[in-house]
């Protein structure tokens, strides 16, 4: 569940909930019943240790893998060549 920061218009206060996106806004402050306004703030959001850059998308270690896997397979031929749609 995200944390959502909200400032008091009234006494500035500052106030974190924890609320679901389906939950409405709060609007009133809990110290001085002043009106509440919901905050746009930075998120703490970091990728650690190896995860999916690493491991997926790195030129350095997969770069050989990549160009072998993006060879398309050679076409094979049809058995009923004389019916088949694509023998035309």
């Amino acid at each position: 569940m995200p944390i959502y920061e909200y400032e008091c218009q009234k006494c500035g206060n500052v106030t974190e909930a924890w609320q679901s996106m389906s939950d409405a806004p709060l609007t009133t402050c809990s110290d001085c019943q002043g009106e509440l306004k919901k905050l746009i703030s930075s998120s703490s959001f970091q990728l650690k240790g190896g995860g999916w850059y690493a491991d997926g998308y790195s030129s350095t270690n997969n770069g050989a893998k990549a160009e072998s896997n993006s060879k398309p397979a050679p076409a094979k031929e049809c058995s009923k060549a004389a019916s088949c749609p694509c023998a035309s």
